[in-house]
């Protein structure tokens, strides 16, 4: 199947419809006309097509600037509201009916609702008659002058409706296929084929790329753009996002809102990655790509003609393996809303946990922390939690697979005291020796110079020597001291992060834990 080559410059838009939330299927849309955008030049506009009162809410138009914003897509117009033109839209119908391509038709909304019915009992589509369409100019004149309410409808042409689209090849729409259908209503609102075509051919829009849901309205959408003196964009209409059961994305099944996915801690970077590959393919496998490599390697010839699968653990994979390479302070921005969740609302906000109250005076030399100064040299405990955050964030990311997890793994080095599972603990309590040989540990802790992993590692291999017993016998209940887990990132690693202070109150907290007072 040929495909057209896009070259620029390009005028492209994503023009949802604020009746819901921004869900995958619409963000993949907008994307593509982003990517398309980057990739050949141009202009990108958001228009929110919001004619629809009874379900448009502002609120939703609002949500979906945001979500976009979000997720990364930059738009360069707009947003335009849809409903701030209806003027123009209705001016445009009357220069059709003006110009007979376009007429009044005063069959009642009953009387089509029953000749509706009547098809669908013969199990047929009902298609409208042309009823009014056949209407003399005096006849006319009389129903409009008796004030009977009429709509407006599209004197659809004979003929078959042929145009190439941009991931399908070649279409054909036959003309049983097509009729007369409403530009403006009896209460004369603009319908969608109406807004949408004047607003196209007033922006200029020279590509349309969206989902096949519309490729049903593209036939009329064409016929539409030759009666308003315009060519039409080129349409390109992307298949249909599909759950691991190759049926309609369902809750279950991943059709989930942009924020859902930002609040069960996924990565901008990684939805949009993600989103980019379901309909279209870089070639040579590739799948981690940053968005210059995206824009650089879209064409619309890669997009693809059949439905995408929507995989929640690919989609997981992925954001873990955003969560490891991201730059660390990209990766710091997009954890704050989480630390709240971890019981950590204060250091979001700037404070510092378990140091006591913000901005109390600590000194780096009893804390240990590198680069928080020379020793000796008071530093505020807000300083010190940022930096502690930023290497427990740096030692735990390459674990975590999304945001909500990394946060619950960073939250042992804030808090005064953890909470010890007695039965995971219970080995540890059955070793009488145990509490005085970790009060040994912490106090040659407490004055090892530097608090770095190599002396870290060196006070506790040697202790063991002096203990008589395997350096294992040490690490396993220190990390658990530190964490209340049995697993997590090489010990000393998360010893010299924790910082000296820390390290000591939960070797504290466990050992009293071990002797039955925790």
């Amino acid at each position: 199947m040929a495909k057209t080559t896009v070259t620029g410059p390009v005028r492209v838009r994503f023009a949802p419809s604020p009746t819901g939330f921004l869900h995958v299927g619409g963000a993949r849309t907008a994307i593509y006309n982003e990517l398309l955008r980057r990739s050949v030049g141009g202009s990108f506009i958001l228009r929110i097509e919001d004619t629809d009162r009874e379900r448009s809410d502002e609120a939703m138009t609002r949500q979906i600037q945001t979500a976009l914003a979000w997720l990364g897509v930059a738009w360069d117009e707009g947003p335009f509201l849809q409903s701030e033109r209806l003027g123009r839209h209705r001016e445009r119908a009357f220069e059709l009916i003006a110009k007979d391509l376009a007429y009044r038709c005063f069959c009642s909304p009953v009387e089509l609702e029953e000749r509706r019915r009547a098809a669908q009992a013969k199990g047929e589509t009902f298609r409208y008659p042309g009823t009014c369409a056949r209407l003399g100019p005096a006849e006319i004149e009389r129903r409009v002058a008796a004030g009977e309410p009429f709509a407006v409808r599209f004197r659809m042409p004979p003929g078959h409706v042929r145009f190439p689209d941009l991931v399908r090849g070649e279409m054909d729409f036959p003309p049983d296929a097509l009729d007369d259908f409403v530009l403006l209503r009896s209460d004369g609102s603009p319908t969608y084929h109406l807004s949408v075509c004047v607003d196209d051919v007033d922006m200029g829009i020279t590509h349309v790329v969206r989902g096949e849901d519309h490729l049903s309205n593209t036939p009329k959408h064409v016929a539409l753009f030759a009666a308003l003196g315009a060519a039409p964009p080129a349409f390109g209409h992307l298949p249909l996002i599909l759950g691991p059961d190759r049926k309609r994305l369902s809750k279950r099944t991943g059709a989930a809102s942009v924020e859902e996915f930002r609040d069960q801690g996924i990565l901008p970077q990684a939805l949009y990655n993600y989103l980019a590959l379901l309909g279209w393919s870089p070639g040579e496998d590739r799948e981690l790509m940053s968005r210059d490599e995206m824009i650089e390697l879209f064409t619309v010839e890669r997009l693809n003609d059949s439905p995408a699968i929507f995989d929640r653990d690919k989609l997981a994979w992925m954001n873990a393996q955003y969560l490891s390479r991201l730059p660390l302070a990209e990766v710091l921005a997009h954890l704050q809303p989480f630390l709240a969740g971890a019981g950590l609302g204060h250091l979001a906000a700037g404070g510092a946990a378990g140091e006591g109250a913000a901005g109390e005076a600590v000194t780096a030399a009893g804390e240990g922390a590198a680069g928080e100064g020379a020793p000796g040299e008071a530093v505020t405990g807000a300083a010190v939690a940022r930096d502690r955050l930023a290497r427990a964030v740096d030692l735990h990311r390459g674990r975590a697979g999304d945001l909500a997890e990394l946060a619950r793994f960073v939250a042992p080095y804030f808090r005064d005291r953890l909470d010890y599972d007695r039965e995971e603990t219970a080995r540890f309590r059955a070793e009488p020796d145990l509490p005085g040989q970790l009060a040994r540990l912490r106090d040659r802790y407490a004055a090892v110079e530097p608090f770095a992993v190599e002396t870290l590692e060196r006070e506790l291999r040697a202790l063991a020597d002096e203990l008589g017993v395997k350096a294992a016998h040490l690490i396993h209940p220190l990390r658990m001291a530190l964490s209340a887990s049995k697993a997590g990132p090489p010990v000393f690693d998360l010893t010299a992060a924790m910082g000296r202070e820390a390290t000591r109150r939960h070797l504290d907290h466990f050992i009293a834990h071990l002797q039955g007072g925790g």
